[in-house]
């Protein structure tokens, strides 16, 4: 004669096995780990279609750590180790290898199971896949540094605006302030552009300041080599750790530059061709020094080659 079942076991298997369902139903990846052994008791079947590996093929944690790639391993399991040691629930984001040898974003959620006497008993948790999420994170960090990009680029000629050049002035200031190196700066002043634009209309401007914008670019060969278009037909050129003879050479390579661009201006009063009046500075900032007056100076020596018929350099 068979005992009846206990009414309040069966009840508990009921519950047991409405709760695995619901677990194994949804998305998150559940899972189980016996701290003593360092084996999974459980993992959701979800881990094979989301990663193409069988719940029986994760053993043990060295399971879980060979599945993840190899810039995450490291941080990702030191920091687990630690927290659970700790009896600290906690959060982690890494890429898990997938059988097929790809790789998806998990944030695994932890939660750390005590015994009555306070050391670890074992680590349960869910995966979740965030794949989606990182792409979206990686758009927009991608879309904010365009648009960085754009608040610091001159929208006709692609190179820096002027928001960008106060930047970096006061950078390199700073530098040659530091190092007691030189720095140099060239103004430059597209000659009797108002008549140019008046005389061949603004949209053949816009393309003469483009191919100017172009030729001085090419000028600016080294790593920190500078420029902007400071405004209107102006730019200028920062060029760090230059002494003033070096700075004036490429002054007036930027100058014979853009004559040889042979760009036709027959409402120009400096000749028959397009040129370019230029003001050079150089300084070893002493610390009472201002980056201001600094680019003050290069203005006035630009005036000074305007007031001495332009197509010219000026400087000390």
């Amino acid at each position: 004669m068979t005992n009846a079942a206990n009414p309040i076991e069966t009840e508990m298997e009921q519950d047991s096995a409405v709760y695995k369902t619901l677990l194994e139903s949804t998305k998150a990846i559940p899972w189980k780990i016996d701290w003593a052994t360092m084996k999974f008791a459980y993992i959701g079947p979800q881990i094979e279609e989301l990663l193409g590996w069988t719940p029986e093929s994760w053993a043990t944690v060295d399971d879980w750590v060979q599945r993840m790639h190899p810039e995450d391993r490291d941080e990702v399991f030191n920091f687990c180790v630690a927290q659970s040691m700790a009896g600290t629930d906690h959060e982690a984001d890494y890429r898990a290898l997938t059988k097929d040898g790809s790789y998806v974003w998990i944030r695994d959620v932890v939660h750390v199971v005590r015994k009555e006497n306070g050391e670890v008993e074992a680590l349960v948790g869910f995966m979740f896949d965030i794949s989606e999420r990182k792409r979206n994170e990686a758009r927009l960090v991608h879309l904010q540094k365009e648009l960085e990009e754009l608040s610091f680029k001159d929208g006709l000629t692609g190179v820096a605006n002027r928001r960008m050049f106060d930047t970096i002035m006061t950078r390199e200031w700073a530098h040659a302030k530091r190092s007691r190196k030189p720095i140099s700066l060239i103004m430059l002043d597209i000659d009797y552009f108002k008549q140019y634009n008046d005389h061949y209309g603004h949209l053949q401007g816009d393309d003469c300041l483009k191919r100017v914008a172009q030729v001085l670019n090419s000028e600016a060969v080294r790593a920190r080599d500078f420029l902007a278009r400071f405004g209107g037909e102006e730019f200028a050129l920062i060029l760090p750790e230059t002494d003033e003879e070096a700075a004036i050479k490429v002054a007036e390579r930027c100058r014979k530059l853009i004559l040889d661009q042979d760009i036709p201006h027959e409402k120009s009063e400096a000749g028959p061709q397009l040129t370019a009046s230029l003001g050079v500075v150089t300084a070893i900032p002493a610390d009472d020094d201002d980056p201001i007056a600094f680019i003050e100076q290069a203005d006035k020596r630009l005036y000074a080659a305007k007031q001495e018929g332009r197509n010219r350099t000026e400087h000390a």
